[in-house]
């Protein structure tokens, strides 16, 4: 298993292509980490309490549509 510190030399030896593609692919790969935790997020409540401030505060005038 390689260290943190190995990928990061690995990384900063990458030619300016081969990064360019780590690049593209390490934003999908963050991407599909994040849309996961959010889903686990939502599937267990965690942001219903969230969710319901931000409808009260809509409808309170507090708040704006995007």
């Amino acid at each position: 298993m390689s260290t943190i510190h190995e990928i990061e030399r690995a990384v900063s030896d990458l030619p300016p292509e081969d990064l360019s593609r780590f690049r593209a692919w390490f934003f999908e790969f963050d991407a599909q980490i994040w849309d996961e935790q959010v889903e686990s997020d939502v599937a267990s409540g965690r942001l219903k309490a969230l969710a319901d401030e931000a409808r009260a505060d809509l409808r309170s005038g507090r708040a704006r549509p995007l």
